[in-house]
């Protein structure tokens, strides 16, 4: 089902989808062969690839797809991809997708220097092509995700969070390279400052919805039939918690937060969290505030022009919050 749709939804753009693939691949290029041999293992294993999605969708909305379309879409996605290799170092993560992440089969070292590698390209390919917008609009998102991820790390030492931070914390961390990859894909076919910018609140509010729905899979079944729980180890402070922790008694705040901080890997401990998160209708709230955010994205969404793209641009916004992983 969920293929089916997202078929469905690269139909306007699926000639352009394939030759960014070539465009992608040429971007990664090294003349060091164990870099040739990482970035095509990254090549090898992308995911849905949401954000050239975002891109190209964006620019086909309000113009003709052209060379600087696939500079944006390129940039957007080596800049994604560095954050990853990234991520799953300071995560120490050793699987991403279903494939062993680069630290697991590389080491931290050479992950990070991979990371730095694609970052770099991406700035150059900016540079050298002189598209000085693309590069502030992306270059902004790479600093509001470090911003956010930053921010997320000093409030989890406390696990004690108002609705409010854990709002800033993922407008910075997931919905700023969303709202970059739609207002980049805009740019690269007008100059409208208007259109670019509510492109760009498009994505970011597409963004927060996005983060929301990762919130819930936390509390779903894995397909092993067990909650994942993963957030829970990692001491993160999602929406359906910190609902929670508001809708209970000072005590029970207290013990559920000192069982989180002391002994968030234990299997018990993760239970009974999810029990309490489900208990105080955690899931609930969560999910309207998902569904206030994806409303909020259709009625922007409904100011633009009547185009295949923006029919494909409504299915994408459904299927970020009923997408099933």
């Amino acid at each position: 089902m969920n293929s089916d749709v997202l078929k469905e939804i690269k139909s306007p753009i699926q000639g352009e989808l394939k030759s960014f693939e070539k465009h992608f691949r040429q971007s990664m290029k090294s003349s060091v062969p164990l870099l040739d041999k990482i970035t095509y293992y990254i090549v090898q294993r992308k995911g849905k690839q949401m954000r050239p999605i975002f891109v190209f969708l964006s620019a086909k909305l309000w113009g003709e797809i052209g060379p600087r379309t696939y500079n944006a879409a390129s940039f957007v996605e080596l800049l994604h991809t560095a954050t990853l290799v990234h991520d799953d170092v300071v995560d120490d993560a050793y699987q991403r997708r279903g494939f062993f992440s680069i630290n697991a089969l590389w080491k931290n070292k050479i992950a990070v220097l991979v990371g730095d590698y694609l970052l770099s390209k991406g700035l150059l390919m900016a540079l050298e092509k002189e598209e000085y917008q693309l590069l502030q609009i992306i270059s902004k998102a790479v600093k509001e995700m470090s911003e956010g991820e930053l921010m997320q790390i000093e409030k989890a030492r406390k696990l004690d969070i108002e609705e409010d931070i854990y709002f800033d914390i993922i407008r910075q961390k997931t919905a700023s390279l969303i709202a970059a990859s739609c207002s980049a894909g805009a740019a690269s076919v007008t100059n409208d400052p208007d259109v670019i910018e509510k492109m760009r609140l498009f994505g970011e509010t597409i963004g927060i919805a996005f983060q929301i729905k990762d919130d819930l899979f936390d509390y779903g079944e894995s397909s092993i039939g067990k909650p994942r729980g993963i957030d829970i180890k990692e001491k993160k402070m999602t929406l359906p918690l910190i609902y929670a922790l508001n809708q209970a008694q000072k005590s029970e705040k207290r013990k559920i937060i000192r069982a989180i901080k002391k002994n968030s890997t234990k299997k018990e401990v993760i239970r009974s969290v999810i029990d309490f998160v489900k208990e105080k209708n955690g899931l609930g709230y969560a999910e309207v505030k998902m569904n206030h955010y994806r409303d909020k994205a259709l009625e922007i969404l409904e100011t633009f022009p009547e185009t295949e793209s923006k029919k494909s641009l409504y299915q994408l916004v459904n299927y970020v919050i009923e997408r099933r992983r």
